[in-house]
């Protein structure tokens, strides 16, 4: 039987360094690959579909969107979880704490409000169906989140809840020392740091800091091989907690689920918005389900989740809910031609193309 029990996390986010710490990360490639194979897609249904939007002119909605991505998708972290970073200033670049997009990183919903953004503006710039707009992006949208996902387990990142070591999926972060505070936990560190530092021939000497070498523990353990690093990683396994692979959770339900679900609902034509609508609202359901297995922000979790045992992104994810079901509500009851689909659509369709350029 397959089985990840037992296993400590040691992938490496760096896919190619060409110098020291960078640059390449999985996390950047996981989303230019999900622009790429967005383009495809959404130039499939610009093909064979009902569409007012050439093939030609997709790369040019990509762009749009894609940005829209970006800046959504940091602004809405830190509205969401850490408006802190609104007044928080540096003096090393990027200075300010909102453009630090490696603290913190970015939200799934926020890229949604970016997405809509983008959307809005080609719409008006191009006179599009700015419904249709929104369900070419939205269709495209799973293979983004789903590899995205896939990334943030490779750079062990948004872990999982605590689980029972013999479960079959459960994985070990060392990521999660770099959280650690507590002097006495921290101090059960200092066989791991004195091996590696034995194998980068660090000058010895008496560790006075632990927490002052977890970066370079990590930094090991994740570039490591050969005898002496798995030397460190039996010394740290008993020190860390199993936890659920959250991010793999997420990435089958946010990529593979609700692909097949976008798939079946746009076999045809459909009035602009409501693929959109479907999107939101089976999304919304899924991270609702999927942020059970996943440990709550750091700094959220002695607040409101020990308050009303409610994640930040199962709240967000209730709101969007209700705001998907209204808008697949307005959409549905408007009286316009159906639009889009990704199989080739019947004689006499193509016609209707333009039906949609007034929706704007």
């Amino acid at each position: 039987m397959f089985s990840l029990a037992a296993y400590v996390h040691q992938l490496d986010p760096y896919a190619i360094k060409l110098w020291e710490d960078g640059p390449i990360r999985w996390y950047g490639l996981s989303y230019l690959a999900g622009f790429v194979i967005g383009f495809f897609l959404i130039r499939r249904v610009a093909r064979v579909g009902v569409s007012t939007l050439k093939p030609g002119n997709v790369m040019d909605l990509i762009v749009a969107t894609a940005i829209g991505v970006v800046v959504g998708g940091r602004l809405g972290y830190c509205l969401f979880y850490r408006p802190e970073l609104f007044i928080t200033f540096t003096s090393d670049a990027p200075w300010w704490g909102a453009l630090a997009i490696n603290d913190g990183g970015m939200a799934s919903h926020g890229g949604f409000i970016g997405v809509i953004g983008g959307c809005m503006y080609y719409a008006w710039r191009h006179k599009h169906s700015f419904g249709h707009l929104l369900d070419l992006t939205m269709f495209a949208s799973p293979i983004g989140l789903g590899l995205g996902r896939i990334a943030n387990f490779v750079n062990g990142e948004l872990l999982g809840r605590p689980c029972d070591e013999d479960f079959p999926l459960a994985v070990k972060f060392p990521q999660e020392i770099a959280q650690w505070r507590d002097p006495d936990q921290l101090d059960q560190l200092r066989p791991a740091i004195e091996q590696m530092q034995q194998v980068n021939a660090t000058p010895g000497g008496p560790i006075i800091d632990p927490q002052a070498h977890v970066h370079d523990l990590l930094h090991f353990i994740q570039e490591g091989s050969g005898i002496a690093h798995g030397k460190v990683i039996e010394l740290i396994e008993p020190l860390l907690i199993a936890r659920h692979p959250s991010q793999l959770y997420q990435g089958v339900a946010e990529g593979v689920v609700l692909m097949g679900v976008l798939l079946v609902f746009w076999l045809k034509p459909r009035k602009p918005g409501l693929v959109f609508s479907v999107t939101v609202t089976t999304y919304s359901v899924l991270r609702m389900i999927t942020e059970m297995f996943r440990e709550p922000d750091a700094h959220l979790r002695g607040a409101e989740f020990a308050q009303i045992g409610l994640t930040r992104g199962q709240m967000i994810s209730i709101a969007t809910f209700l705001v998907g079901a209204a808008a697949m509500f307005w959409f549905a009851r408007r009286k316009v031609e159906p639009m889009g689909g990704w199989l080739p659509a019947k004689a006499g369709k193509q016609e209707s193309r333009e039906a949609g350029n007034e929706d704007v």
